[in-house]
């Protein structure tokens, strides 16, 4: 009865600590059961894995409709084998790399089918801001910040130095509302 009860614990504390990642297929992974839902395309950081730099867009949104939410660039984390990762700001990344027109147009041409299958079908996304717009004409506005509040969500690329991935690697991306730190969302992703 004693080992009943040791393994029924250790999959609930097992069910807590690893993100309730859902594969959507063609690199996007989304997770609906957080405070703050997240969804993650990773389409170009598979295709684009040996840059210095790997472009991740996130399609965020509040699970509540009565919450607001607000995500600071610096409360977005990546987590590559026990190490977390910040992203750069932007003057940082317009110094050191200079893909950013090209992972965009690039980006634009693929597949978004399982990003679109998942709950991110149901919100719609501040238009014209990001966290890291290209320096281009007509480019978004460059935001520190993204709200998100009833059925409207925050997407945006998101670059973070590339720490050596391979293929096949996982990681965890993290956010969490600015004010209040209970309210987070994660993804686990894999790139294959």
């Amino acid at each position: 009865m004693r080992i009943l009860k040791l393994v029924f614990l250790l999959l609930i504390l097992s069910a807590a600590v690893y993100p309730q990642s859902q594969d959507l297929g063609l690199a996007a992974f989304s997770n609906d059961k957080a405070d703050i839902m997240l969804a993650v395309d990773a389409g170009l950081a598979v295709r684009e894995i040996d840059t210095p730099y790997v472009m991740f867009v996130l399609y965020m949104a509040a699970k509540s409709e009565n919450q607001n939410i607000s995500v600071n660039r610096k409360d977005v984390i990546m987590v590559y084998q026990g190490q977390e990762y910040k992203m750069p700001s932007v003057e940082e990344l317009r110094k050191n790399y200079g893909g950013q027109i090209h992972d965009v147009d690039f980006y634009r041409h693929l597949g978004k089918e399982g990003i679109y299958s998942s709950w991110v079908r149901f919100y719609k996304f501040t238009p014209r801001t990001d966290f890291f717009p290209p320096l281009a004409p007509r480019a978004p506005l460059a935001v520190d910040e993204g709200s998100l509040y009833g059925y409207t969500g925050f997407m945006t690329k998101c670059y973070f130095k590339n720490p050596g991935f391979k293929k096949g690697d996982k990681i965890t991306i993290k956010v969490r509302d600015k004010n209040n730190p209970q309210l987070v969302g994660e993804v686990e992703v894999v790139l294959k």
